[in-house]
């Protein structure tokens, strides 16, 4: 009998991914602006690639893909599965067309939903589960990399036009976690990455968390302060990075004012209330010296978010730019859909990890090295997609994601 659930949401997801190129042209996909982002078009294949990789062929071992090369070229880092196109060359694949792309999806979705239309094993089911989920997260990736391609053009292209957000002051409050012996982690039967199992107890001291994220207004104060100038505020790898990259202010700020930013809707007026968005690590990490506070550990973030009262935000595919706090809404808000929040927990497996088996155990543990933590979600993630124990991750000095942070204190500090 066909997994009729599973069906819909396997159709919901892969159209959601169509959706997101609707506006662009066939150049704008296939174009890439720095070696970290991938085209739109090559965001389409890949995940596409997966689906075919991972569960056709988990489903027959004898299966050869009709798709000579894509293998290759659509492949992003198994190195189970065999050799990859060079990541920073992605931009080179003019063939195939994005046409062709669309051909290829459509002939592998097909191929799945027959698979779904049978009695499939749990651990297929899985893979599947797994696939749509991955295909989220390239959703969002996608429209970070197409953010950063837009930006590097002085027409400044718009991709979409978005309502004007009204601008409203939130005032920072300070709220108190007793702290104790928390669990963390998932062990439950829904979905999650294997990076957020398993589900274990972690000791917390008492600390406080600021009720929202920080504000372009209050990071505007740090740029006026001479912040990206004064080594006192910096990691050491953080100010070398300033120094080699000459950072002065946040990604797509226009200049140190901080009055106008690039956004997927274009050059736009900064709210100032609304989070600063675009931030390294070691810029969040600045920031929170400088404010005489630091960032939350992971564990922190996820106690405090499992007991917050606010529902998680993700009725719809907001693609839009990050939002001001609402003054009306008491204790913890802003968790899940406006920017990444970082933290100050380095990316490593929990107590117990184990990665999946087969091809996909290459997923998350390879790159648990040199990461930092960020929780939460943003205004690009999908819905459906966030939850308390998600754990994403990026490499310190990265910025081209939608990432911002809140402030946190030990229990008792500054008062």
């Amino acid at each position: 009998m066909m997994n009729a659930a599973l069906a819909a949401r396997f159709r919901a997801v892969r159209r959601d991914s169509e959706n997101l190129i609707a506006p662009l042209s066939a150049e704008d996909a296939g174009a890439q602006s720095m070696p970290d982002a991938s085209p739109a078009k090559w965001h389409l294949a890949h995940t596409t690639w997966f689906f075919e990789t991972v569960v056709l062929e988990t489903l027959d071992s004898a299966y050869q893909s009709p798709f000579n090369g894509f293998r290759v070229l659509f492949n992003s880092y198994y190195q189970g599965v065999g050799p990859q196109f060079a990541r920073p060359q992605r931009g080179l694949i003019t063939r195939p067309s994005l046409a062709e792309v669309m051909h290829y999806r459509a002939a592998i979705e097909a191929r799945i939903l027959q698979a779904l239309s049978n009695e499939l094993p749990a651990s297929v089911l899985g893979l599947i589960e797994l696939g749509l989920h991955h295909e989220q997260q390239h959703q969002e990736l996608l429209l970070m990399d197409l953010k950063h391609l837009f930006a590097c053009n002085p027409l400044g292209p718009v991709y979409r036009d978005f309502p004007p957000v009204t601008d409203i002051e939130t005032p920072l409050q300070w709220l108190e976690y007793a702290g104790g012996v928390v669990e963390v982690g998932t062990s439950g039967p829904t979905f999650a990455f294997d990076n957020e199992r398993p589900q274990h107890q972690h000791y917390l001291a008492p600390f406080v968390l600021a009720n929202r994220l920080v504000t372009n207004r209050e990071f505007l104060a740090f740029v006026s302060d001479c912040g990206y100038r004064d080594p006192a505020h910096w990691l050491a790898d953080g100010w070398s990075t300033v120094q080699r990259e000459q950072w002065a202010y946040p990604a797509y700020w226009r200049d140190e004012r901080g009055h106008e930013a690039f956004t997927l809707g274009g050059w736009c007026t900064l709210p100032p209330n609304a989070p600063v968005c675009h931030l390294s690590f070691y810029e969040a990490d600045a920031y929170a010296r400088w404010a005489g506070a630091r960032l939350p550990t992971e564990f922190e973030w996820e106690h405090a978010a499992g007991h917050a009262s606010a529902p998680v935000v993700s009725e719809v595919f907001a693609v839009r730019h990050p939002r001001p706090a609402n003054p009306a809404i008491a204790g913890l808000q802003q968790l899940f859909d406006e920017v990444w929040q970082w933290t100050g927990s380095a990316y490593s497996p929990y107590p117990g990890f184990r990665p999946l088996s087969g091809v996909v155990a290459e997923y998350n543990g390879k790159f648990m090295a040199n990461q930092l933590v960020l929780r939460g979600g943003c205004c690009a993630t999908p819905p459906g997609h966030t939850r308390v124990s998600y754990r994403n991750f990026f490499y310190p000095h990265q910025r081209w994601q939608f990432a911002g942070l809140r402030l946190a204190r030990d229990f008792g500090a500054n008062d």
